[in-house]
């Protein structure tokens, strides 16, 4: 699995990167499918609101490409929001792979 953790007008820490990756784990582990993940952590500066905290992920998966964003005043509040939309949208794929369809019951030829 490739990770990949970016800052946009904010450096990433080594404990944010840590942080970061903590979290991730929780997706790796629900779905070992996982090809590659990018991570890009954001501060919007917004004269007129708060700053913003934003933090986006794409994760390329077997077969998908799944996409996540949060944003939230506090950037590990919006890691956590990005995780757990993360998670769901593994969790939903995962069960979309895993195959359902029976053989049906096989009818017998008349002769």
């Amino acid at each position: 699995m490739n990770l990949t953790i970016s800052g946009h007008h904010l450096e990433v820490t080594p404990a944010l990167r840590t942080y970061v990756t903590q979290k991730l784990d929780r997706i790796s582990r629900h779905f070992d499918q996982v090809v590659d993940i990018k991570v890009l952590l954001t501060v919007e500066k917004q004269k007129e609101k708060e700053k913003r905290q934003r933090a986006e992920c794409n994760i390329h998966v077997k077969g998908n490409d799944l996409f996540a964003e949060s944003a939230h005043e506090d950037l590990y509040a919006a890691v956590d929001e990005l995780v757990d939309k993360l998670d769901r949208q593994v969790s939903k794929h995962k069960t979309r792979m895993q195959d359902h369809h029976h053989e049906g019951h096989k009818r017998q030829l008349m002769s």
